[in-house]
């Protein structure tokens, strides 16, 4: 099978996508595919050699950098794929690769693709339009509420979270990914710089109730859920540099949860995808509090598939290795119809 990897793009998760689509091509290769990796963001000079593929490692652009990137480019690279590719593979993270916008240009010249389609993956990377979503059909999350970024003083924004959220409040990009502007404020004065932050990676500004206790997550795999992942950073939260640094956070899986909190989890992940309509793959994740109760946080449609990700690790506690994973969501994509489609 004739395969393109799309990684890399114009977003906050530029250097994660890059090292996922690095790791799928690699796998696809040398399970007997053709497979051909596109940089998105390179336009008409997308197609880069795998082996020759270098991985940065800075901790994330700088909004500055992935402001001076023409988004033009993945127009570009779309229309110069070849017509012959039988499936892009979505390594994509982050917006426009996430969010539909490659999806839509991938379905206007005909190539299937994996992951979820148009409307669900434009639904799941809007973190507020998701929790209304959630809210509808009684999936719990946590109190918050959104604003535009850049247009709040000091005084609204602590007279919103003492009404709406209270302390300590998590302070993120509405629409981005990997903790990439997020903040935790515990106190009032560290507010206007925590929105300020998340401000330069999105024009919308999600505040979030933060919920103690413990990190779970569900990789849903063809509309079934796999095991649960518990994640435990050894120092801090589940920031970009815990992610994606080896040996710096503790994965649990199957995590150790009573019998009963473990079907929840997996129940309400299978919901969360479902309820967005999403297809194909998709991770789902939680915080479970002191006292047992689930809060889900949002829906990734295109999660990491790094050394260091959490759908592999699930995939590999149900028997899968991640070569057969990658295979199984190219199939889930050629073979299935999309929930909205």
């Amino acid at each position: 099978m004739k395969i393109a990897v799309l990684l890399g793009g114009t977003s906050p998760e530029r250097y994660v996508s890059m090292a996922s689509g690095k790791g799928i091509a690699l796998a696809l290769a040398e399970t007997g595919h053709s497979v051909q990796v596109y940089d998105v963001a390179l336009g008409t000079n997308a197609l880069v050699e795998i082996e020759t593929l270098e991985l940065p490692t800075e901790v994330a652009p700088s909004a500055e950098e992935l402001a001076a990137m023409n988004r033009r480019g993945i127009i570009d690279a779309i229309q110069s794929l070849p017509d012959d590719i039988d499936v892009a593979f979505m390594a994509l993270h982050g917006a426009p690769g996430e969010d539909g916008t490659v999806q839509s240009l991938l379905e206007l010249r005909g190539i299937p693709y994996t992951g979820s389609g148009i409307l669900a993956s434009a639904l799941a990377m809007d973190k507020a339009m998701s929790k209304r979503i959630f809210e509808h059909y009684d999936i719990p999350t946590p109190r918050w509420f959104q604003l535009p970024a850049g247009q709040a003083d000091a005084t609204e924004l602590m007279s919103r979270v003492d009404q709406d959220t209270a302390y300590p409040v998590v302070v993120k990009p509405n629409d981005g990914g990997s903790t990439v502007g997020l903040t935790i404020v515990n106190d009032p004065g560290e507010l206007v710089e925590a929105y300020q932050r998340a401000g330069r990676y999105s024009e919308t500004v999600l505040f979030e109730e933060f919920i103690e206790g413990r990190e779970l997550t569900v990789t849903i795999l063809g509309g079934e859920s796999l095991p649960v992942v518990e994640i435990r950073p050894k120092s801090g939260f589940y920031d970009y540099a815990n992610k994606y640094t080896a040996g710096r956070t503790e994965y649990f899986c199957p995590a150790d949860l009573p019998r009963d909190i473990e079907e929840e989890t997996r129940e309400l992940a299978r919901r969360a995808h479902e309820a967005l309509g999403c297809s194909g793959y998709s991770r789902v994740d939680f915080r479970l509090d002191p006292d047992n109760a689930l809060y889900c946080l949002e829906v990734n449609t295109l999660p990491g598939m790094t050394a260091t990700s959490l759908v592999p690790k699930a995939a590999a506690a149900a028997g899968m290795n991640y070569a057969a994973l990658c295979d199984r969501i190219i199939q889930l994509a050629i073979g299935t119809e999309r929930a909205e489609a």
